[in-house]
């Protein structure tokens, strides 16, 4: 009777779970009223650009050198009495100093000679001034009579004004050869070689020592053709910086000078002389610039209206992308027309306040839309950005 009753009641029993069962399932699994929305759209970091103007900076490398290197030669014979202590290899030695000094009795004595005959030359002066006076005194007594010019003693008179003449110009070379016994510096001067000694006899002409002149140096820098269109009107007078490189680097100033006014041939480029005043720094307390010193060159070029500056790693092959007002990407063509250090300088192809992509997405795409950094928002919904969203 039990087990009669058991099996009525089991099957109700199995149904109720059931229900119970599907009714648990299908309320876990239905879906909330309220579908959240994830923008998936990349996000990028812009930054407005802006328009300025730019002084452009031309770089160049030069050796310095020395605006004059003079052989010195002696200009009189004779021996060698003595020297200047500085007058050795890598010796400095200011303008108008005495270098070395050679014997000077025989121009001396030359000297002596030059004005005994000056003095006999101005005697025989007066003396036929004086008797062309007598011959004119007695002309004025007999006016009537004819009176030639060598009665006169105007030829006589001409030629003791010529020996007078003649006499002062010998003077004044034994005088010169006496004073080139001391050979003195042609400027402030940096010894490069002397090739005497004392004692030495030297002949006039004979190559005695090599001077480099240290009160101006110049630097000859190439210019290339890609900085040659920047370079200014009139470049003479531009002020330049000398930077010496290295562990102990400085820097100091020169003028640029001249145009070489050709252009090289292996090269194809310009070269423009900058000149620096008292390279070793003897007159003012700067560091010293020595002679073939390899220096960088950097001077103001030509001034750039409205132009933009990109870092490089923005820049590809001419393009650089932008956020419309649609937020979407877009690239731009742009006119690169220089280069200086990391940046690249433009002339055309952006507009004032461009939102320009300093963080591109992996796969750029003209059109992509993007969220940019730290602008709040709102996900578009579902019905209009599928390609951008996804639904959970």
């Amino acid at each position: 009777m039990q087990t009669n009753s058991l099996r009525w009641v089991f099957p109700f029993v199995a149904l109720i779970v059931g229900v119970v069962g599907f009714m648990g399932i299908n309320a876990i699994a239905q879906e909330p009223e309220k579908k959240e929305v994830i923008d998936t759209r990349p996000t990028v970091q812009v930054e407005p650009v802006a328009a300025n103007d730019h002084q452009v900076i031309i770089n160049s490398y030069g050796e310095v050198k020395p605006l004059e290197n003079t052989l010195l030669s002696a200009q009189v014979s004779g021996e060698v009495l003595s020297w200047h202590p500085n007058f050795v290899a890598g010796g400095i030695v200011a303008r108008g100093e005495t270098l070395f000094t050679i014997e000077k009795d025989n121009y001396e004595a030359a000297v002596l000679v030059a004005e005994a005959e000056l003095a006999r030359a101005q005697a025989g002066l007066i003396e036929e001034q004086a008797q062309a006076q007598v011959a004119e005194d007695e002309a004025k007594r007999f006016p009537s009579k004819a009176r030639t010019d060598l009665f006169l003693r105007k030829p006589q008179v001409l030629s003791a004004q010529a020996s007078v003449k003649s006499a002062q110009a010998a003077l004044k070379r034994a005088q010169r050869d006496l004073d080139n016994c001391d050979v003195t510096a042609p400027y402030d001067a940096l010894v490069i070689s002397r090739n005497i000694g004392v004692g030495q006899f030297v002949t006039m002409g004979s190559q005695v020592a090599e001077l480099n002149n240290i009160e101006t140096a110049e630097v000859i820098i190439p210019i290339a053709g890609f900085d040659s269109v920047f370079l200014p009107e009139r470049i003479k007078g531009i002020t330049a910086t000398i930077i010496q490189k290295g562990l102990n680097s400085f820097t100091r100033e020169g003028v640029i000078d001249r145009d070489l006014g050709i252009v090289d041939n292996a090269t194809r480029m310009s070269s423009l002389v900058v000149r620096i005043e008292d390279p070793y720094g003897l007159k003012n307390i700067q560091p010293a610039i020595k002679f073939g010193s390899y220096v960088q060159v950097n001077f103001a070029g030509a001034m750039l209206n409205n132009i933009y500056r990109l870092p490089q790693a923005l820049v590809n092959n001419q393009t650089v992308w932008v956020v419309n007002e649609n937020q979407e990407l877009e690239p731009r063509k742009v006119t690169v027309i220089r280069e200086e250090g990391e940046y690249f300088y433009i002339s055309s192809g952006l507009n004032a306040d461009d939102k320009l992509v300093i963080t591109l997405p992996e796969y750029p795409q003209k059109g992509m839309q993007v969220k940019i950094a730290g602008v709040a928002t709102k996900p578009e919904s579902s019905e209009t950005s599928t390609s951008n969203t996804q639904q959970l």
